[in-house]
């Protein structure tokens, strides 16, 4: 691979996703009620000792969780908001701590669609609960309340 040649100079750099397991049941505003469930994620910054500069970053219907940085594998994979979050940018994560998360259903590791359903062995596809945007606005699994900010894109 060419050495990425482009890298921002403000970048909060290379990143690498990570996961949470959740053992607890989660309901759905359908009804629908997974019993686990995963959530793909990526910070950026450093938490505060009074955990009060933490920051969501919202993703669109079609984004993911990776909103800054790049992967050291892919380095031409840049998060969707590099140009607003890192070090003396806008949300500066030397002040901030930044949270992306991919939403349940989403496509890009967290539980969805292409999961494997454990009650079946085999993915949930079509049978995957309806996952409405007040599910991820009201029922944000797995995240704690109070955030100093959250950011919605435009």
């Amino acid at each position: 691979m060419a050495p990425r040649n482009h890298i921002e100079p403000r970048s909060v750099g290379a990143v690498k996703p990570q996961m949470l397991h959740f053992a607890e049941p989660l309901r759905f505003r359908s009804g629908a009620v997974l019993d686990s469930y995963d959530l793909v994620y990526e910070t950026y910054g450093t938490l505060n000792a009074a955990k009060s500069n933490a920051v969501l970053a919202c993703h669109a219907l079609n984004a993911a969780h990776h909103v800054a940085g790049y992967y050291a594998d892919d380095p031409d994979n840049v998060g969707w908001w590099d140009n607003m979050i890192g070090p003396g940018k806008p949300v500066d994560t030397e002040k901030f701590f930044v949270v992306g998360v991919n939403n349940v259903g989403g496509c890009f590791g967290s539980t969805g669609p292409k999961s494997v359903d454990p009650k079946s062995g085999k993915p949930y596809g079509s049978s995957f609960p309806v996952v409405t945007v007040e599910d991820w606005v009201t029922r944000r699994p797995g995240l704690p309340t109070g955030w100093a900010s959250i950011l919605l894109p435009p």
